[in-house]
């Protein structure tokens, strides 16, 4: 038994509690490796009918894998026998959100507060997101000279317009409703309704109907609407200045636009590591035409090479360690960041890496 990750079933439904509060139930190696055999059981148990994911403490459903611990890691010889957490982790999470974006049952998270990251891998996965009106959501890895992974490859591009692209490139933050606008949930419920929703979801009558319409009646029941985007009032902004193949181009493109709105998004983007936002473009613009499965793939590849080089360590130093925000990426401009060595990070790795 793993106590970060709490397991437990109550009639026809499989509760899963993310249970690292202070660590805002950020996703260690432990936590995948207890999860996934989990969710394999209770997919082949006709008793089971539906699974929930939540996290515990009220503040954050999961604010992300525990890149801090990876990136502690790098430059340290793994234990006689044991292959580097560099290795493990991006693999065993990697096949984790392929297990929850073909689960064959309802896959029910109630993302709470903080869900970043990793934290969506463990959501947007499922066939239900039930979001709150505390949700912060974003994928804030190019500030930490990493790139939007657990199958941001494949989500970001089919969010609408080049909305993915501007929140893949800049880690900028939603709330529930520009996640409902946006597609990533599925259900808006109030916080203080969600323990009634695993009530109710327990309770319920699963008996000659299929479990998605069971679950999506129990849900609709709790269903409020959380109110205008805040970030569709940018979507035309956003569709002209993110459509470019180019970050140099994207970043041109919002000079011209002129607005607050504008000089604000180019200024984030200039805090950002360069690499990480060539390789991040390339990644979604290749992730529109593949199937999930495909980037799974890609985005191992592209893991493994970031690992090999500096700005993830100084990414995780600046933003999580010295707290200094002020990161010294290598090299630190996009002119500098050649085409091809942003190539490299797509080609395939060398057997058993």
């Amino acid at each position: 038994m793993n106590p970060d990750v709490l397991l437990e079933t109550r009639g026809p439904l499989a509760l899963v509690t993310l249970n690292r509060p202070k660590a805002h139930n950020a996703l260690d190696l432990g936590m995948i490796r207890a999860l996934h055999p989990a969710l394999e059981a209770w997919a082949g148990r006709p008793e089971v009918k539906a699974v929930v994911v939540r996290g515990a403490g009220g503040r954050a459903f999961c604010a992300g894998g525990d890149v801090r611990a990876v990136a502690a890691s790098l430059g340290t010889p793994p234990p006689e026998g044991q292959e580097p957490l560099s290795r493990a982790f991006f693999r065993e999470e990697y096949r984790l959100n392929q297990l929850i974006h073909h689960y064959p049952k309802p896959y029910v998270a109630l993302v709470d507060g903080i869900c970043m990251g990793g934290g969506l891998g463990l959501s947007r996965h499922g066939s239900h997101r039930v979001v709150t009106e505390r949700l912060v959501l974003a994928m804030p890895e190019t500030g930490i000279g990493l790139f939007p992974d657990v199958g941001g490859g494949w989500f970001l591009p089919r969010f609408p317009g080049e909305s993915g692209t501007y929140l893949g490139l800049t880690g900028a933050r939603c709330d529930a409703a520009d996640a409902r606008w946006l597609g990533y949930a599925t259900q808006h419920v109030t916080h203080e309704r969600l323990d009634a929703v695993v009530d109710a979801l327990a309770a319920a009558d699963w008996g000659g109907k299929p479990a998605r319409a069971v679950v999506d009646g129990v849900l609709a029941g709790f269903s409020s609407e959380p109110g205008p985007s805040p970030l569709s009032a940018h979507a035309r902004e956003i569709d002209r200045c993110f459509a470019s193949n180019g970050v140099e181009e994207i970043v041109e493109a919002l000079a011209a636009e002129g607005t607050p709105w504008a000089e604000e998004t180019r200024a984030t983007l200039g805090r950002m590591s360069p690499t990480s936002l060539e390789v991040t473009l390339r990644q979604l613009r290749l992730g529109r035409f593949m199937s999930y499965d495909e980037v799974a793939a890609m985005e191992y590849r592209l893991s493994q090479r970031f690992m090999s080089l500096p700005d993830f360590r100084e990414g995780i130093r600046a933003v999580l360690v010295d707290k200094d925000q002020k990161p010294r990426w290598n090299p630190p401009t996009l002119a500098e960041v050649r085409d091809e060595d942003v190539a490299a990070f797509f080609a395939p790795l060398a057997p058993g890496a």
